[in-house]
């Protein structure tokens, strides 16, 4: 049975996640900052196909919350063998229209709740026998373009990235993979929160040389092999799943 912490798992990437690798070898933590009623319908799903999913709700923000959460999943899942790191935000306000504290909320909502997470779960994972990290980046550390920029996560992905890297290297010899997915331009689910206007997304559509937006579960499937046996030789990766547009 393998034990799962998904971050921001109530819709989008981190619910298509916990959707692809259901089923009765897993089971799963699945946290939401506060949307319960999403969370509930991906748990329900979750028990459909066979596994098991407890839901846990709070503010990565807050540091005692963040490093609660390993010991709480330990305690409700008897384990913890693999985390997907995805909670995390856009912020667009350029330079000029944000304070320096975006920054700041930025870093402690993305990086800083990733630090806090993994240091905690070292442990666990080190004498696990199927010990993955996955972090979910995004473009944004990529790219730069006027009508898309978001310089606070941007800086705060890249700050992911690096640390993602850095755990890769010092888990390696235990056997610990540790790396990072970059979606490209993403649907939203219906009820989810766009950072950027209808009319902007359509611009985005002709910036991708394969000509569509992503879905979650073009990224959920990436996360899916990253967990698994045949991916035990990947580690310190920043895989981008963009439909071409990194190399546009």
């Amino acid at each position: 049975m393998t034990s799962i912490l998904i971050t921001g798992a109530a819709s989008g990437i981190g619910a298509a996640t916990a959707r692809r690798i259901a089923g009765p070898e897993t089971q799963l933590m699945l946290h939401s900052r506060s949307n319960e009623s999403g969370l509930a319908d991906v748990a329900a799903e979750v028990e459909k196909a066979g596994g098991t999913a407890k839901l846990i709700l709070g503010d990565l923000t807050k540091s005692k919350f963040a490093e609660s959460l390993v010991d709480e999943t330990v305690e409700r899942l008897g384990g913890l063998d693999q985390i997907v790191s995805n909670a995390g935000f856009a912020d667009r306000r350029l330079f000029g229209d944000m304070e320096a504290d975006a920054l700041v909320s930025a870093e402690r909502g993305m990086p800083e709740a990733f630090f806090r997470i993994v240091t905690a779960a070292m442990p666990h994972l080190i004498t696990s026998t199927s010990g993955r990290v996955v972090a979910v980046s995004s473009f944004v550390a990529h790219v730069f373009d006027i009508e898309g920029l978001f310089p606070a996560t941007a800086a705060a992905k890249a700050s992911l990235e690096a640390l993602a890297k850095s755990l890769a290297v010092q888990l390696a010899a235990d056997g610990v993979t540790v790396n990072c997915v970059a979606p490209g331009y993403t649907q939203k689910d219906a009820s989810g929160h766009s950072a950027l206007p209808s009319d902007a997304w359509k611009k985005a559509v002709a910036k991708v040389p394969m000509g569509r937006i992503g879905t979650p579960d073009d990224t959920a499937a990436l996360i899916e092999f990253l967990l698994t046996e045949d991916a035990g030789f990947i580690t310190g990766q920043t895989i981008h799943v963009d439909g071409g547009l990194t190399l546009a």
